[in-house]
């Protein structure tokens, strides 16, 4: 009888331990919809700041499912529709509501292609991401969801920002954003994903240093920590394909000579 006790288990571990990324998830896809609540308001602010949110939860639920062992399938499929309506749906409204709407048709097109674009990206990504060298973890294959999202934004968030560095009333920056984005995210321009920095012990207090600075940095000049980041984001972009091409030659060449290498970023 005892031993009947010890066996008995009222639910599976592995389903236990996948609600709490679920939670994240969904959590963050009712973020992204209240985002385009407050574009429709006229609280382009909020909206911003919403969507910036998302991204966050978005960067934390995976991590937290592979941390506590609770990956799953339904988690991988909702995450990639949570991605299509945060940085998809949601800031295509935003903007449209913001700018594009002055296009009329035009406009709305833009929006379309863009979204369109996001679903593309997600739905090659389900597939391929099991397919790749482990070395080719450290990159994706084109600009994620969640960068795409930021990226169409960047005429919205500058104009919060103090750093002006440019004028932005021209009526065709938006949609350049919108069509630059959406080849960026379906292109297979290679991508940092710093997805396996490896940060020696010694290092790990000016890490945690390194990222409190930052967000305190965040929370008190929003804006501009955005625009300064998107930036920098934007100039990694060339530096990530060739260090893209640099590596792949090394394995290539490894794989010939049939010899073992590390993963390295």
């Amino acid at each position: 009888m005892e031993q009947q006790n010890k066996n008995f288990k009222l639910v599976a571990n592995k389903k236990t331990r996948s609600i709490l990324p679920n939670m994240f998830t969904l959590v963050g896809v009712c973020i992204g919809l209240t985002s385009i609540k407050f574009a429709f308001d006229g609280r382009f602010g909020f909206a911003v700041l919403a969507i910036l949110v998302a991204g966050i939860i978005d960067g934390l639920d995976g991590r937290i499912a592979r941390l506590i062992k609770g990956t799953s399938e339904v988690g991988k499929e909702l995450d990639s529709l949570t991605d299509v309506i945060s940085f998809g749906v949601a800031p295509a409204f935003i903007m449209y509501f913001w700018s594009l709407n002055n296009l009329g048709r035009v406009g709305w097109l833009v929006c379309l292609i863009y979204v369109i674009c996001v679903a593309l990206r997600l739905a090659r990504f389900n597939i391929t991401s099991n397919t790749n060298a482990k070395w080719k973890d450290n990159f994706f294959e084109g600009v994620p969801s969640p960068a795409g999202g930021i990226l169409v934004l960047f005429p919205l968030i500058y104009s919060f920002s103090e750093l002006q560095f440019f004028l932005i009333e021209n009526e065709y920056l938006v949609p350049g954003f919108f069509i630059l984005t959406s080849i960026l995210l379906i292109s297979k321009i290679p991508t940092y994903s710093f997805k396996k920095i490896v940060v020696p012990r010694r290092l790990t207090i000016f890490l945690l240093f390194t990222l409190i600075l930052f967000f305190g940095l965040l929370l008190i000049y929003t804006y501009n920590v955005i625009v300064v980041s998107t930036l920098i984001y934007l100039l990694l972009i060339p530096i990530s394909f060739f260090h893209f091409r640099k590596l792949s030659k090394k394995f290539s060449h490894a794989n010939q000579d049939g010899e073992d290498q590390e993963d390295v970023l």
